[in-house]
């Protein structure tokens, strides 16, 4: 297993983003501000986002594995390269923002992460569709943290 740092090129990596981040309009909005990091094990399989959001605080964008690689330690993986990551730039929070979903909070909570706070209607009133995951609709933006 191998995580490289994506320096250009970027947008070649829009299939899987849209994996972690179902519109592209929204990805546009931090892929160039953002590192983008890239896991191969035999091929391609999950991505990562991370802005920097202030001073010390660095933001997961977007965490996507490739559907069939799922389970595999693939996503837990990129979040320890990226609180290593964070913490030798000074880091001292690591948030991320996710919806209110059976499939992804429990993951983030075994990563380490705690609810910090929810953004009301984020879900209804960013997408131009209604975004479902885990069976539920997503209505509110759940932002987790961990302190670095």
């Amino acid at each position: 297993m191998e995580i490289r740092r994506v320096e250009s090129g970027k947008w070649e990596y829009l299939p899987l983003l849209l994996v972690g981040d179902e519109q592209a309009d929204m990805v546009a909005r931090y892929l160039d501000r953002g590192t983008l990091l890239a896991l191969y094990d035999g091929g391609l399989r999950a991505v990562c986002v991370v802005t920097e959001e202030g001073p010390g605080v660095f933001e997961i964008k977007n965490l996507a594995v490739e559907p069939a690689f799922h389970r595999r330690g693939y996503g837990r993986a990129m979040v320890e390269q990226v609180v290593r990551d964070c913490r030798a730039a000074g880091g001292t929070q690591l948030l991320v923002g996710t919806g209110d979903s059976p499939l992804t909070l429990p993951f983030y909570h075994a990563c380490g992460f705690r609810e910090h706070h929810r953004v009301p209607d984020f879900f209804l009133q960013h997408y131009d569709h209604p975004i479902c995951e885990g069976g539920r609709r997503l209505v509110d933006m759940v932002y987790l943290s961990m302190e670095l």
